[in-house]
Order: structure tokens, then C-alpha cells, then sequence
């Protein structure tokens, strides 16, 4: 079988940038994918290339029960999760039963069994610019086990897939369509279950309803807040430190928010802030979803200070003309009209 990847380019493109349901857009994706590789259960994850894969900034979902979602979840971030490998076009199987599996593999074999699950074709999604996510497809019990085949169709989507994800993106507003809040914050207990949930967090959370739409499936949040809880104990973290851990653009809540998690003492408890990030936490995701380059980056970091054209080109020892050839094609890939709404998307 070939894939006419335009084609699949162009339709995934479509139901990307469509304000639908959440469920009605997992599953539209999901049947475009279908006739390539038939499937039970769908995802696919977008993750902001400026943090790296940790987590998804967005996702679309068809098929999976819950259930499933949280055990895969714990597996990943307790430590025995399959080491991401960031080969582009590489889909990664593990079939129950086989006896060859890896220990991590056979670990997770085991989760994919418990929940009737016979299969699962995994493909990391990344190329030269960073890695934007992952597609994750399962099938249960009565079907055929995925196999080599599918991985290399599997591999023959990834730029289709990628395209996917940043145009979900791209499609958002520039400006923010809400208003920012106050910061909030969620603790967890030692058992990743929510322990407390300020009124600020619960107005950030109530954001994932848009008038009646669902941005995210119902079981979503509570998966979402567990694989934060989880990923900031990582022993890897350092200890104490506060970083975000997810960066959500506008196409999601209709503006940016950043997510960031802290150990609060021995007690194994963690606080979760959500906030509108502004300035130096929302700009390296900016750039990567526009494809901002490093010295559009430094014209923008200059521009947010207020200087002028002819003040940017000293400090960055480059021609006026350089510099508002730099401003212009910033311009044209995010959709600015001028500087003011650049500075404003920014959250500034």
C-alpha cells in the first residue's frame, strides 16, 4: 500500500483546524487514518517542541477508555515507561505475548493485556526542528497484532501528522480570545489524586468548556493533572525546582497557559500552578510553533523592551534594513499586523 501524503496532508489539515468537539475531532482524525492502518483505539498527542516531549500541550482521542489512558500514564512516568526514541518516521509495535519483548516492553505488554488490548503501535513525531508529538494506536482483542507493514506506514504518515499538529496550532487566535486570571493552584497528594483545588485553578480548568464545546474529553483533566503530579516527583527534576512543565498555545482555551509544578516538602504532596505565562515563559513555544528562527527570536526579545528599529540594530550589530526584514517576516508566519499585536500576543 502507498499513501498519497498530500492528500492525507490536506484532509488531516481540515479536520485540525476545526472548532469541533473534542470527541468528534479524535474520532474524524481517526478515520482518516483508518483506511492505512486499521486501528481500535486512536491518539495523538501534540507536544510543544520547546519543552520536549514530557507532555502534550493538546491531544486528540478516539477509542480509548479511560482506564487504559491512566494505566499507560503511571507506566510512562513512574519509571518503566518505553524510552522515546527520537528516530523520525520510526513506529515502535509491542504485541502482547511476544516473547522477545524488552523488560520495559513486556511491563507494558502487560498494562496493554490487562485492558484487552493485543497491540500497540506507537511513532514518535519529530524532524529537524524538534519533536512534535506522538501517535499512539491500539488494537484489542479478536484483531490482528500490528507489524512491521504498519510501522513503515506508520512512518510514511509522520509528515502529514506533523503538519497536523502545528497547523491545530497556527489555527488558534493570535491574540488572546480570554481573559487572563489570576494564578491558581491545585495540590496533589501522594497518590496523584487532586487534594485541593483553588477558585482560581477551577476558573483555568472550567476554560476546557467553551459554550458547551468539550476542548478535551471528560476524563481528561483528572489524567492531566495525575501525569503532572507524577512527572514533577521525577527523580530527574531537580529537586524543588519550578519549571513548566506544559505550555498550552491559544488553540486550546483560546490563550496561553503554562502549567508548573513544585514538591511541597517530605510529605510527598505537589502544588500545581496554572497561570497566563507572559514574556520569557511563553516565547521559546511561540517561536517553535511559528517557526520563528534565533535572530527573529532576538529582534522580538529587543522589541519587547520597547526599542526601536535603529536602537534593535546596534545592539544586535545588524543594518536597520536587516532588522526590519527580520520584523517582516515575523510579521508574515505569525499574522501580526505590527509590533503592538506582536508585543500583545506575548501577553504583554
Amino acid at each position: 500500500m502507498t499513501v498519497d501524503d498530500r492528500r492525507m496532508a490536506r484532509e488531516l489539515g481540515y479536520v485540525a483546524v476545526q472548532r469541533a468537539d473534542a470527541d468528534d475531532r479524535g474520532r474524524m482524525l481517526s478515520l482518516l487514518i483508518a483506511p492505512i492502518l486499521p486501528h481500535d483505539a486512536f491518539s495523538l498527542v501534540g507536544s510543544d517542541p520547546a519543552i520536549g516531549l514530557g507532555f502534550g500541550s493538546f491531544s486528540f482521542w478516539h477509542g480509548f477508555p479511560p482506564g487504559l489512558v491512566r494505566a499507560l500514564v503511571r507506566h510512562r512516568h513512574e519509571g518503566t515507561g518505553p524510552a522515546e526514541t527520537a528516530v523520525p518516521g520510526a513506529a515502535h509495535v509491542i504485541t502482547v505475548g511476544d516473547p522477545f519483548l524488552p523488560p520495559a516492553d513486556r511491563r507494558r505488554a502487560e498494562v496493554l493485556a490487562a485492558h484487552q488490548a493485543v497491540s500497540e503501535l506507537r511513532m514518535l513525531l519529530c524532524d529537524e526542528h524538534g519533536v512534535w508529538g506522538v501517535l499512539a494506536l491500539i488494537r484489542f482483542e479478536g484483531g490482528p497484532p500490528f507489524d512491521a507493514q504498519d510501522a513503515r506506514l506508520a512512518g510514511l504518515l509522520a509528515p502529514a501528522l506533523i503538519g497536523t499538529v502545528r497547523q491545530h496550532v497556527l489555527a488558534g487566535p493570535l491574540l488572546p480570545a480570554v481573559a487572563a486570571l489570576p494564578a491558581g493552584v491545585i495540590t496533589m497528594g501522594p497518590d496523584h489524586r487532586v487534594r485541593t483545588v483553588s477558585p482560581q485553578a477551577g476558573a483555568w480548568l472550567d476554560l476546557f468548556r467553551v459554550h458547551g464545546r468539550r476542548i478535551v474529553p471528560d476524563w481528561m483533566p483528572e489524567v492531566f493533572l495525575m501525569a503532572l503530579s507524577l512527572e514533577t516527583r521525577n527523580p530527574e527534576r531537580p529537586r524543588n525546582a519550578s519549571v513548566p512543565l506544559i505550555c498550552s498555545p491559544p488553540a486550546v482555551c483560546g490563550r496561553w497557559i503554562v502549567c508548573q509544578g513544585q514538591t511541597l516538602g517530605d510529605a510527598g504532596d505537589v502544588a500545581l500552578v496554572i497561570e497566563a505565562p507572559v514574556g520569557e515563559l511563553v516565547l521559546p513555544s511561540f517561536c517553535a510553533w511559528y517557526g520563528i528562527t534565533p535572530r527573529e527570536r532576538d529582534v522580538i526579545d529587543e522589541l519587547r523592551s520597547g526599542a526601536a528599529s535603529q536602537r534593535i540594530a546596534r545592539r544586535l550589530d545588524l543594518s536597520v534594513h536587516t532588522v526590519n526584514d527580520h520584523l517582516k517576516a515575523v510579521f508574515r508566519k505569525t499574522g501580526a499586523d505590527g509590533r503592538d499585536e506582536l508585543i500583545a500576543a506575548l501577553g504583554h
